[in-house]
């Protein structure tokens, strides 16, 4: 019996799930779970930082009276980080991606690299949130901090720091930074010279999986628990989740399905080229040095926005009662763009919604179920045009899709992603995130032989269910509307 801890932090919430392996399948247990949410000083958005660390020691507390465990690993979303001194101590709280301070950036940025040269680099989805960005933000109107930084650590980087005191950056959680040189796995010197950015702040870059350290003397002090070893796993957590993906064949799409949406599909190496930077398509670096090929996709944060403003209004539901309320609206009533600009902050979405229908010439949505009906509709028909995207530079027609995460427990938005793509959709398992952390640091033990092995070990799960396209006519109706308003 193998045990190892995993830390998984979400956009509201973080959690230690201990994960047990038997030799033929991994059972998880949750053993804390804590919120993870932004903190606003002066205007500016914050992680706060240091009671999530806190709440990781908690978790190992509470896993000690559970269970002795061999080995930690953590995962987080992309692109934020924290700034070090040359004694270790952090600069300031990391700054959350949706902060402002980025607004303009992609433009600024273009202007000292262009965008062409720049995407045939890093071969990443421009977006401002990027590191680099966050970066160049600094550079240009904070550059006495970037001065006084020896080195900048990614988020789940920074953890294994605090516990092991290494200092490295993991490939998946760096190719998210649009500093990373996608086809040698390493810093871009011509990217992070180009935007006036201090080489000595990047930490080296170790592979997903590697062990880089042990849990310090003073944790194992402070707490009284026992030498463990500290797992680099995948550490952005949409590439922890691919690992989990239970797919047999070679050429398949996923989509990671939570508060973003990535779907895509896994090749050998990047593929960067014409066709691929004017999609907008990034490469992102995963396990054994994959690739993968995916659009990044507003998700249910659209659906988890909505609910905060309506429980502001006072009206609370829950996720089961939106979905009944959205199954009794109009079909194919109106549609937004997920990725809209006026959708990426916090606030009242269902008023944007409603303008942005507006503007657009639709009925306008009034009713809970018609917000949440729209968001569903529009998010699965926006899953179709990425995937004809990638289909069209890969070459590949893909007729299955396998979904993972915490979205597929919207039966409606699975539903509706087969029909709209005419794809059969695999969904599970919920906790692909966990489980592929899970793996790796059994993987990185020796304990599951690879990959394959572990995609076997995860594809047993009863949990995982099937769905079929229907609806055709109607669906490729909707879709031709959808591109007319939305794409045009």
């Amino acid at each position: 019996m193998k045990k190892v801890l995993a830390f998984d932090f979400g956009a509201s919430s973080g959690r230690a799930m201990l994960g047990i392996y038997d030799g033929s399948s991994i059972q998880l247990k949750e053993i804390h779970r804590f919120s993870n949410d932004p903190v606003m000083v002066n205007g500016t958005m914050y992680w706060d930082i240091l009671r999530l660390f806190h709440e990781i020691k908690q978790g190992l507390l509470k896993a000690k009276h559970e269970s002795e465990f061999d080995s930690i690993g953590i995962d987080t979303w992309g692109v934020d980080f924290g700034l070090l001194d040359k004694d270790g101590n952090l600069l300031e709280n990391p700054i959350h991606y949706r902060d402002k301070r980025t607004l303009g950036m992609l433009e600024k940025s273009f202007e000292k690299l262009p965008k062409t040269e720049f995407y045939s680099i890093t071969g990443n989805q421009f977006m401002e949130i990027n590191t680099a960005f966050q970066l160049l933000s600094l550079k240009l109107n904070r550059t006495e901090l970037l001065d006084r930084t020896d080195k900048m650590l990614l988020t789940p980087d920074l953890f294994n720091f605090m516990l092991t005191g290494v200092k490295a950056s993991e490939y998946s959680i760096a190719s998210t930074s649009q500093l990373l040189d996608a086809k040698k796995g390493i810093w871009s010197d011509k990217v992070i010279e180009t935007l006036g950015l201090p080489k000595k702040i990047f930490a080296p870059v170790v592979a997903s999986g590697t062990k880089i350290g042990v849990l310090s003397d003073e944790i194992c002090e402070e707490l009284g628990v026992k030498k463990c070893d500290v797992i680099a796993v995948a550490g952005h957590d949409t590439q922890s989740a691919l690992v989990a993906v239970p797919a047999e064949e070679d050429n398949f799409i996923f989509i990671s399905c939570g508060t973003w949406s990535l779907i895509g599909t896994e090749l050998d190496k990047p593929l960067i080229n014409e066709k691929s930077d004017y999609y907008n398509i990034t490469n992102e670096g995963g396990y054994g040095g994959k690739a993968s090929f995916l659009k990044n996709i507003t998700g249910l944060w659209l659906i988890q926005e909505s609910r905060r403003q309506w429980i502001r209004e006072g009206q609370e539901y829950n996720f089961s009662k939106l979905e009944e309320l959205a199954l009794g609206a109009k079909a194919f009533a109106c549609f937004i763009d997920p990725d809209a600009t006026e959708f990426s902050s916090s606030g009242d979405i269902p008023s944007r919604i409603r303008e942005y229908c507006r503007r657009t010439g639709q009925m306008i949505p009034e009713s809970v179920g018609e917000i949440v009906r729209c968001i569903n509709e529009s998010l699965a028909l926006k899953y179709h045009y990425a995937l004809e995207q990638i289909s069209d530079c890969t070459g590949h027609v893909y007729n299955k899709i396998h979904m993972v995460g915490g979205g597929i427990q919207s039966k409606q938005l699975c539903q509706f992603t087969a029909n709209a793509s005419g794809c059969f959709v695999t969904a599970g398992p919920v906790e692909a995130t966990v489980l592929g952390n899970v793996a790796l640091q059994l993987m990185a033990s020796g304990q599951i032989k690879d990959i394959t092995e572990a995609r076997k070990i995860i594809g047993q799960s009863p949990d995982i269910v099937k769905y079929e396209p229907k609806e055709k006519e109607a669906w490729e109706e909707a879709y031709k509307r959808y591109k007319e308003i939305v794409l045009k």
